[in-house]
């Protein structure tokens, strides 16, 4: 039987949603993924290993909203996985009532669009979880564009960039920020890697200022 986090208190909102789009279980809506091709758990796990159940599973049943759809673009298929994703949201909490799910839906999207040029991550200091994410997106959302999406990092402290940066293979970009004038110039950019995670380039900032330049 299928058991994630918090499962009875979503149940009833994944059903209704299964039910709309003519789904009976779980198992059912795995079951067409998979006889498309597609391991949602192991796209999930692959861009965030500690990815909780209850998120694979939302991922999965979103998948399987879209083939239903018939989506035919990369951009379609996002808005669709995003009411998978709703369907998971506890009804009453924060990301119920703010529709937290289909804006996730609606932010792949937007990434896969050509009109998108960048996307940039606000992270913290202790950003790992978004540096899985931002590699995620610099592996997958340019498979389908034609133009290179730019992904970044921005807001972290000086230090924890230059680590992250490393740890993850990225490119640091080093910055010099002037007070006076509200100049921000690069002083220097070091890729940590060859790869596609050298294409996230990660800035440091030690003001919030800074950041929002």
């Amino acid at each position: 039987m299928i058991r994630f986090e918090g499962y009875e208190r979503r149940i009833d909102q994944i059903n209704k949603c299964m039910a709309e789009y003519g789904f009976n279980s779980l198992e059912e809506v795995r079951e067409l993924c998979l006889s498309k091709g597609i391991d949602v758990e192991k796209i999930v796990k692959g861009v965030q290993p500690i990815a909780f159940e209850n998120a694979v599973w939302a991922y999965t049943l979103g998948c399987a909203v879209a083939l239903k759809k018939g989506a035919k673009t990369a951009a379609e298929a996002a808005e669709a996985i995003g009411i998978g994703l709703q369907a998971f949201c506890i009804p009453g909490s924060v990301a119920d009532s703010r529709k937290v799910g289909l804006g996730h839906g609606n932010l792949g999207a937007m990434l896969l669009r050509e009109e998108t040029k960048c996307f940039c991550f606000l992270a913290g200091h202790e950003s790992f979880a978004a540096a899985e994410g931002a590699i995620g997106i610099a592996r997958t959302a340019n498979k389908v564009r034609k133009e290179p999406l730019k992904v970044i990092l921005n807001g972290l402290g000086k230090d924890a960039a230059y680590i992250i940066s490393r740890i993850n293979g990225f490119t640091y970009v080093q910055t010099e920020y002037d007070y006076g004038t509200g100049e921000l110039k690069v002083v220097q950019e070091r890729a940590f890697s060859n790869g596609e995670k050298a294409k996230v380039k990660v800035y440091g900032a030690d003001d919030v200022t800074k950041v929002l330049q």
